[in-house]
């Protein structure tokens, strides 16, 4: 396939098949990423995107699943992802799976109609940041919405039939308002019920303005224990029924995972025993800080 570098998708979407329907981030400034700091958001051609998907399906029709790029693939319009679709659905005999990078003001946009004809044509699964559930927090780092946005876009999504993987971003509030990112956060994500939860560990990237605030005092990241705390703060206040939970990204420095509804005292037993000194935390190192 045929891409503007660089290119981001979910740990999860190793193994996916990328077709990049839009080029970089219509949002585009919030402080903490970088991640499409070198591109300027555009709708890709649908002919160039059908001939791509045409000539996968040649070359690996027995692929299971499609993400759609880049920052918020939601964006691009109705008709656009429709064809996108279709297009797959007719070349990917085997394809089980189509998900896509959404942002809330994407899936708020787009009528109740328009997301159900979506999830009838294939796109069964989103991704959304909502990095905190504290709304201080979501304003300083410029994330574009409110808390109560982004659990109504995600009640939206679940509506038509879509599933949902959520991002929160531990240390994103500071050391000052760790305590509150964690409980709000817990909030925002119990009146949401996300099908999958992703706990990453913010760290600094040269690119990101929140890198520079953090350079001049402005902003105090949490160092590890003060994450620990801030993941158990977290994992005491969810009430998540069916929710796949995460942490165990490369950015954090105790990986765990579970259901809550059945392993939250395993989960809530491993923090306390690195918090305590008792279980090996991943060495910064390798996690790009």
């Amino acid at each position: 396939m045929r891409y503007v570098e660089p290119l981001f998708r979910p740990p999860s979407e190793a193994e996916s098949l990328i077709f990049q329907v839009t080029v970089g981030c219509s949002h585009n400034a919030c402080t903490f990423c970088a991640m499409y700091r070198t591109k300027r958001y555009a709708v890709r051609e649908v002919e160039d995107l059908l001939d791509e998907i045409r000539e996968a399906g040649k070359r690996w029709p027995e692929a299971p699943r499609v993400f759609l790029g880049d920052g918020d693939a939601l964006a691009a319009p109705t008709q656009t992802l429709l064809a996108v679709l279709r297009a797959l659905r007719e070349n990917l005999p085997w394809l089980r799976r189509v998900s896509l990078y959404a942002s809330p003001s994407n899936l708020l946009e787009k009528s109740p109609e328009e997301l159900w004809t979506l999830r009838e044509a294939g796109l069964s699964l989103f991704y959304l940041g909502l990095e905190s559930g504290d709304d201080d927090v979501l304003r300083a780092v410029r994330k574009g919405a409110t808390a109560a946005q982004t659990v109504e876009a995600v009640k939206r999504g679940h509506a038509a039939g879509m599933r949902s993987s959520v991002m929160l971003l531990l240390g994103l509030g500071g050391v000052e308002g760790s305590e509150n990112h964690a409980a709000r956060s817990a909030e925002a994500l119990n009146a949401m019920q996300p099908h999958h939860l992703s706990c990453l560990t913010w760290f600094p990237v040269p690119q990101a303005p929140l890198h520079r605030r953090m350079a001049t005092g402005k902003f105090v990241l949490p160092d590890d224990a003060g994450i620990l705390a801030e993941l158990e703060t977290l994992l005491r206040r969810l009430a998540l029924e069916e929710t796949v939970f995460r942490a165990n990204h490369a950015s954090n420095p105790l990986p765990i995972g579970g259901r809550l509804s059945r392993d939250r005292e395993k989960l809530l037993a491993a923090v306390d025993a690195a918090r305590r000194g008792l279980l090996p935390l991943r060495p910064a190192f390798l996690r790009g800080t």
